[in-house]
C-alpha cells in the first residue's frame, strides 16, 4: 500500500469524508482512532496526519485529548472542527465555549488566499465551540461574517473551523489538496478504483479459505450487487450462493425486474417470496426501531434455512450504515440501527464478510462498473434495507403499502419522463399516516398525506434538496391526489441532512 495520510477520528460523522475526498484526489488514507498508539501512527510514516472533528468540547476535562506537539514531530498536522480547537487550546490560544451548536452554510472571509483569487467562500460548519484568541506564533487565515477564527496555520499546522470535506463546502477539495501538496510535499498519487479493486479481490482470497462457501443476501440495490460479483470474480460463481427475499415491502414491480438482472449477471441465484411472513411479523408495529429489528430478524430466519453448507455471511455494507449505527473508530453517537451492521453474523453463527465497509457509494457505483455492471443496476437510487416498511409510518399493511407503492411509481415515472432521475441521489415517498380534509369532485374527502423527498448528495453523509420546478410539484401533486385512492394531500420535504437523516425512520 502507498504512503498516504492518516486521520485520527474524535467522534465526527464525517471523519471517514475526511478519507474519502483525499482517496478522491489520488492519495491514499485510513481512519484510526484519535488514541492510536504513537508507534503504531510513526510505523505508517504518514505525508499528514488530520485531526478529525468531534461531538464534545476541548473545555470538557472527558473530551478525547492527545499532544499536538507528538503528532506534529511525525508529520505536519491539518486541524478540522474539533481539530482545529485542540490545536489552538494545547498551543497557548483560548477558546469561548458555547451551549450551542452551528450548523448548515456558512461564508468565511480569507484575509490570506489559499486558494488564488478566492476572497469569500460558502463553507459548512457543524461545532460548538469557537476561537476567542490565536495562539502565540499562528498567523490569521480567515474570519466569518460575526468575525470568529475560522481559518488558521502555524508551523508544519493548518487548521479549519469548518468542513472541507464535506461535498457542499465550496472548493473543499482544493484546501484539502493544498494541504497535501504545500504543507506535506506530496504530488498527486495513485489511488483509484482500480487498485481499490484489486485489493479487495485479494484480501477476500486471503479471507477466504480455499473452497469455502459465502451466503449473499441480495437487496436489489447497487450495494449488495456489487458484492456480489465482487466475490464470484475473486472466489468462483459456485463458490458465492446469492439469495433474494421477496419481502413484500418492495416497490412495484421491483422483485421480478431485478430477479431478471441478477440471472442475466450469471450469478448463483434463488429467490425466496416471504411477504406473508414479513408482514405477519410487522402487524400492529409502528415504532421504526422496532420494525427494523423485526425485519433483521426475520431475514435471520429465512438465512437460516437457505445457507446451507456456507460459512461466511457476505454483506453490502457501506461506511454510511456503520457510522449511523456505530462509532467503531471515536467517540460519534448512534443515529439509528440498520438490520445489516451489529449482531445478525453471531445469530446465524457465521463468519462476516464486509468488503465495502469502508466504501462510499460514489465509489461502489465506480468499482460496479469496473466490474461491468449493467447502469440500471448501478444509478439505481439508494433503497433501505427495510425497504417500504420504514416509509410507511405507523403501522404497516396491506392497505398502506399499496397506496405508498402507487405513489412512489407515479413520482420515479415522473423523474423519469422529465431526465430528472440520474440527477438526483435519492427520491422516494412517504405515506403520513394523518388525515386531513380535502375536496373531491363536488364532495368532502378525508384522507392521508404524502410527502415526496428528493435529495443530493456525493456519498449520503450530508445532503440538500433538489430544486424542483414549481410545474414539476403541481404536476406531480394533481397526478398523486387523482390518481391514488387514499391520498387527499402532498406535500414536498425540504429538510437538508443534517439536521435531518435522508430517510424518515
Amino acid at each position: 500500500m502507498n504512503r498516504g495520510f492518516v486521520i485520527l477520528d474524535f467522534g465526527s460523522q464525517y471523519t471517514w469524508l475526511i478519507a474519502r475526498r483525499l482517496r478522491e484526489l489520488g492519495y491514499y488514507s485510513e481512519v484510526l482512532s484519535y488514541n492510536e498508539s504513537l508507534e503504531s501512527i510513526k510505523s505508517k510514516e504518514p505525508l499528514g496526519i488530520v485531526l478529525s472533528g468531534g461531538p464534545s468540547s476541548v473545555l470538557d476535562n472527558s473530551s478525547p485529548k492527545r499532544s499536538v506537539d507528538e503528532l506534529s514531530s511525525i508529520a505536519p498536522l491539518l486541524g478540522i472542527c474539533y481539530g482545529m480547537q485542540l490545536i489552538a487550546f494545547q498551543k497557548g490560544g483560548k477558546l469561548l465555549k458555547s451551549f450551542q451548536r452551528t450548523y448548515g452554510h456558512n461564508e468565511i472571509y480569507w484575509e490570506k488566499q489559499l486558494i488564488p483569487k478566492l476572497k469569500t467562500q460558502k463553507v459548512w460548519m457543524s461545532h460548538g465551540d469557537s476561537i476567542q484568541s490565536l495562539p502565540p506564533q499562528a498567523q490569521l487565515l480567515s474570519k466569518d461574517s460575526k468575525s470568529l477564527i475560522t481559518a488558521f496555520c502555524m508551523d508544519k499546522i493548518l487548521a479549519f473551523q469548518f468542513h472541507p470535506e464535506v461535498s457542499h463546502t465550496e472548493h473543499g477539495g482544493k484546501l484539502l489538496d493544498f494541504f497535501a501538496k504545500e504543507y506535506c510535499k506530496s504530488s498527486k498519487g495513485n489511488h483509484s478504483i482500480g487498485s481499490i479493486k484489486e485489493n479487495l479481490i485479494s484480501n477476500i482470497k486471503q479471507q477466504i479459505p480455499e473452497k469455502e462457501k459465502v451466503f449473499c443476501a441480495l437487496s436489489g440495490g447497487v450495494d449488495s450487487s456489487v458484492t456480489a460479483v465482487l466475490l464470484s470474480s475473486a472466489l468462483g460463481t459456485n463458490r458465492v450462493n446469492c439469495v433474494f427475499v421477496d419481502t413484500g415491502l418492495l416497490r412495484s414491480d421491483e422483485y421480478e425486474e431485478v430477479f431478471e438482472s441478477y440471472k442475466s449477471l450469471k450469478l448463483n441465484i434463488k429467490g425466496v417470496k416471504a411477504e406473508k411472513t414479513f408482514l405477519q411479523a410487522l402487524s400492529g408495529v409502528t415504532d421504526p426501531e422496532q420494525k427494523r429489528k423485526i425485519i433483521g430478524k426475520v431475514f435471520i430466519d429465512i438465512f437460516k434455512k437457505e445457507m446451507k453448507d456456507c460459512k461466511y455471511l457476505a454483506q453490502g455494507t457501506l461506511y454510511p450504515d456503520v457510522i449511523e449505527s456505530l462509532s467503531p473508530k471515536g467517540s460519534g453517537v448512534t443515529i439509528k440501527s440498520h438490520h445489516n451492521v451489529g449482531a445478525l453474523p453471531k445469530k446465524l453463527n457465521l463468519k462476516l464478510i464486509e468488503p465495502l465497509r469502508d466504501l462510499f457509494k460514489d465509489e461502489v457505483r465506480e468499482l460496479g462498473k469496473s466490474l461491468a455492471l449493467s447502469n440500471t443496476l448501478i444509478n439505481r437510487h439508494p433503497f433501505p434495507g427495510p425497504g417500504l416498511a420504514i416509509r410507511c409510518l405507523g403501522e404497516v399493511n396491506s392497505y398502506q403499502l399499496e397506496i405508498l407503492r402507487k405513489a412512489d411509481h407515479i413520482y420515479i415515472e415522473e423523474l423519469r419522463k422529465n431526465n430528472l432521475y440520474d440527477k438526483i441521489w435519492q427520491a422516494f415517498c412517504v405515506l403520513i399516516p394523518l388525515k386531513t380534509v380535502g375536496v373531491k369532485g363536488d364532495s368532502r374527502s378525508y384522507e392521508q398525506i404524502i410527502s415526496v423527498r428528493a435529495i443530493t448528495s456525493k456519498d449520503g453523509m450530508t445532503a440538500d434538496w433538489f430544486p424542483f420546478s414549481e410545474s414539476f410539484l403541481q404536476n406531480l401533486s394533481c397526478r398523486i391526489v387523482n390518481e391514488v385512492s387514499g391520498v387527499g394531500r402532498v406535500v414536498y420535504d425540504i429538510t437538508s441532512k443534517p439536521p435531518g437523516t435522508i430517510e424518515w425512520e
